[in-house]
C-alpha cells in the first residue's frame, strides 16, 4: 500500500519497503524515496525544502493514508505519524491502531 501510494504520487516507488505490525502499532519503512528533482535539491543544499515539502504532502494526505491502512488491518487508526530523512534517504510512517485486532 505504501510502495503503491509512493508511486502514484511520486512517479516512482521506493527502491525497498519493510512494514511491522505489532501491539497496534504498523511502522512502515520506505528507503530510497526521492525524486531526481529533490536529489538535485539535496545536492544543492536544499534538503530542508525537500523534506518540507514531503511533510505538506503527508499532511495533505493523511486521511487517504488512514483509510488505507484501517481497510487493510480491519481496525481504527488513531493517529498517523510521518517523517523523512536525508542521510540515509529513508520515509517512516507509523501509524496507531485502536481496538481489538
Amino acid at each position: 500500500m505504501m510502495v503503491a501510494m509512493h508511486r502514484e504520487h511520486f512517479g516512482r516507488g521506493p527502491g525497498a519497503a519493510r512494514t511491522i505490525v505489532a501491539d497496534g502499532l504498523v511502522v512502515c519503512l520506505l528507503s530510497d524515496i526521492y525524486t531526481p528533482v529533490e536529489k538535485t535539491l539535496i545536492a544543492a543544499g536544499q534538503s530542508d525544502h525537500v523534506r518540507q515539502a514531503r511533510t505538506l504532502h503527508l499532511r495533505a494526505l493523511e486521511d487517504d493514508y488512514m483509510n488505507r491502512v484501517q481497510a487493510i488491518v480491519g481496525r481504527p487508526v488513531e493517529a498517523f505519524l510521518g517523517a523523512t530523512h536525508v542521510q540515509p534517504d529513508l520515509a517512516v510512517s507509523t501509524f496507531l491502531l485502536t481496538g481489538e485486532p
